[in-house]
């Protein structure tokens, strides 16, 4: 089986590396150097169901109680479907919903028509899902190989006929456009994603590059800053957002953002030249104030 390197999976999954040094930290990531296909599914639904607002601390516990609750299974994320249910995180497995911290069903509104023996299965919503997880999974496969990017596409849409609401596959959809510098598409997708769950940070940090990919670089700050709001601890947010108050020469607007990069990522390939950028900036005010001074 195909390995892919850190340096793959947060590529990939368009995550910071502080990101997944917390999931390690939290148990809910296995601290490792390569990983295979099924690795980066599960470590996906981690980054979405922390994405809608759930503690990594309360996945853990979650997988720990369906591990509990279900005999056999081993790693819930890939066995069962996962749902945010408020703070907790819910699963359906075997048509049934659980949330295992509570050991409670959820009482589900097909369960009547799952009685009727004459229901054609794909009325069935527990097949549904599975079908729209098994498509999803497909495309994280096909998006990775860029011979097979196209037919990416094709599967992510084929999700949202499945399922409108799944912001995920909008956001995936996005950044194939993205990519491919179709920036309309890839803005429209990731809008989406957004109206979808309007507190998905990746989203926002997302649009925050087509719009500066675009020119519109004060839209694009605002993203950025959205992106922020919603994640204080999102490191390549502030690295974009001082990058864009360069290109509007603000330097000391930009300063605090690089300073805030270099505090939450404080080894990564981009840390250099952030603090470069610090330096440079502080070294140019020191310089204009011995000027000011000269000139009084």
């Amino acid at each position: 089986m195909y390995r892919y390197s850190r340096a793959d999976l947060l590529r990939i999954l368009h995550l910071a590396p502080r990101q997944l040094q917390t999931w390690e930290k939290a148990g809910l990531v296995t601290a490792a150097e390569s990983y295979s296909f099924f690795d980066l599914v599960q470590i996906k639904k981690v980054r979405d169901l922390c994405a809608q607002r759930v503690r990594p601390a309360v996945i853990r516990q979650s997988l720990e109680a369906m591990q509990k609750q279900v005999a056999g299974m081993e790693n819930p994320l890939l066995e069962a479907s996962a749902y945010q249910s408020g703070h907790r995180v819910a699963f359906r497995h075997q048509g049934r919903l659980l949330e295992p911290i509570a050991g409670q069903f959820m009482f589900d509104f097909s369960s009547e028509e799952n009685k009727v023996v004459t229901s054609p299965p794909r009325n069935r919503p527990e097949l549904v899902v599975t079908d729209v997880a098994e498509l999803f999974a497909r495309g994280i496969a096909q998006e990775e190989n860029p011979s097979t990017q196209s037919e990416a596409i094709t599967t992510y849409l084929k999700v949202l006929e499945m399922d409108p609401m799944h912001a995920a596959a909008h956001i995936n959809l996005g950044t194939l456009y993205y990519n491919r510098q179709e920036y309309g598409l890839a803005e429209k997708h990731y809008r989406s994603a957004i109206q979808i769950d309007p507190r998905y940070a990746l989203a926002y940090f997302d649009l925050g590059n087509v719009l500066d990919e675009t020119g519109r670089v004060e839209e694009a700050i605002a993203a950025y800053k959205t992106a922020i709001q919603l994640a204080p601890t999102y490191a390549d947010a502030h690295y974009n957002i001082a990058l864009a108050y360069e290109k509007m020469r603000e330097p000391r607007k930009a300063l605090q953002h690089w300073r805030a990069y270099v505090k939450l990522d404080t080894a990564g390939p981009w840390t250099v030249h952030a603090k470069h950028q610090i330096q440079r900036i502080l070294q140019s005010d020191s310089l204009k104030l011995v000027h000011s001074r000269k000139a009084n």
